[in-house]
C-alpha cells in the first residue's frame, strides 16, 4: 500500500495532468466512478486557479480577451502549480510564462505589463513597517554614512521596461476616461510602486538617476555605492534631496551599519 506522502503526491499530479490516469483506480467509487470524481476535482482547481489569475491580473486579460486568457492558463497551472496554502502567493511566474509562451510572441510588452500586475499585487499586500528611525541615523558618525545600507518598504517595488508599460495599465483600467491610444515607440519607463497608509497604491515614474540610486539600495548596496551608481547614469542628480524625499514617503524603512 502507498504511503499517504506517495499517495497524496500521485493524487495532486492527477489533477494537473488532465489525463486519465490509474489514480481513478484509487478512488472508491459512490454514485460517480473514480475516474469521474477525478475529473469534477480537476475542474474545480483549474477553475479556481484560473479565477485567482484573472483577480491579480485583469489588465492581461483584457489585452488577449478572456478566451484566449483562460487557454494560457490552462497551459500554465500545470507547469507552475500552486505551492503556497496561500492563494495570493499563486501566480508569480505568469509574466516569465508569457515571455515563452509562444502564442503570445507578438504582444512583446505583454510580460511586462503583467509584472506591473504582479508587483502591484505583491505592494497590496505586503506587510506594514513602521517609518524609518530618524532619531537612530542621526546618532550614526557622519564619516560612517556611506557604510550605511538601507531596506525599501516591503510594500515597495521597482520595476523598469523597455516599453510604455504604465500608460497600457492605465488607459485600461475600468475608470479611465481619455484617449486609450498608446504608442508603443514612445520608450520605456521605471518606476516606483508604493503603498500609502491609506492602502492606496501609487506608482511614480523615475528619472534614471533616481531608479539607480533605489535600485542599489534594495540590492543592499552600501549608500556611497547606491550615490556612484545614481550619478553615474546621471550626473545631476540631486542626492540628497531624493533620500529626504524616499525617507518622507516611506519608501525607506531601515538601515544597518
Amino acid at each position: 500500500m502507498a504511503r499517504l506522502r506517495e499517495l497524496q503526491a500521485d493524487f495532486a499530479q492527477a489533477v494537473l495532468d488532465g489525463v486519465d490516469t490509474a489514480f481513478g483506480h484509487c478512488i472508491r467509487a459512490s454514485g460517480l466512478g473514480g475516474g469521474r470524481r477525478l475529473q469534477v476535482y480537476r475542474n474545480n482547481v483549474f477553475l479556481s486557479l484560473t479565477e485567482a489569475l484573472k483577480a491579480v491580473y485583469p489588465v492581461t486579460q483584457r489585452l488577449v480577451g478572456e478566451d484566449f486568457f483562460r487557454y494560457a492558463a490552462a497551459r500554465y497551472i500545470p507547469l507552475h502549480p500552486s505551492t503556497s496554502g496561500n492563494l495570493h502567493d499563486f501566480g508569480g511566474s505568469l509574466p516569465e510564462f508569457l515571455a515563452t509562451f509562444e502564442p503570445a510572441a507578438a504582444l512583446t510588452y505583454l510580460p511586462d505589463v503583467a509584472r506591473l500586475e504582479w508587483a502591484y499585487h505583491q505592494v497590496f499586500h505586503a506587510a506594514h513597517h513602521p517609518p524609518l528611525d530618524l532619531a537612530a541615523l542621526a546618532v550614526a558618525p557622519a564619516e560612517r554614512h556611506g557604510e550605511l545600507t538601507f531596506t525599501l518598504h516591503p510594500a515597495a517595488r521597482l520595476l523598469v521596461s523597455a516599453f510604455p508599460i504604465l500608460r497600457i495599465w492605465q488607459v485600461n483600467q475600468a475608470d479611465f476616461v481619455g484617449d486609450p491610444t498608446v504608442d508603443l515607440t514612445e520608450g520605456g519607463i521605471r518606476l516606483l510602486l508604493i503603498r500609502r497608509e491609506n492602502l492606496e497604491i501609487e506608482l511614480q515614474p523615475l528619472p534614471a538617476g533616481e531608479f539607480a540610486l533605489l535600485q542599489a539600495l534594495a540590492e543592499q548596496q552600501d549608500f556611497a555605492t547606491a550615490c556612484e551608481r545614481a550619478l553615474a547614469v546621471q550626473p545631476d542628480t540631486d542626492l540628497p534631496a531624493l533620500f529626504s524625499k524616499h525617507v518622507q514617503q516611506g519608501a525607506l524603512v531601515d538601515f544597518s551599519r
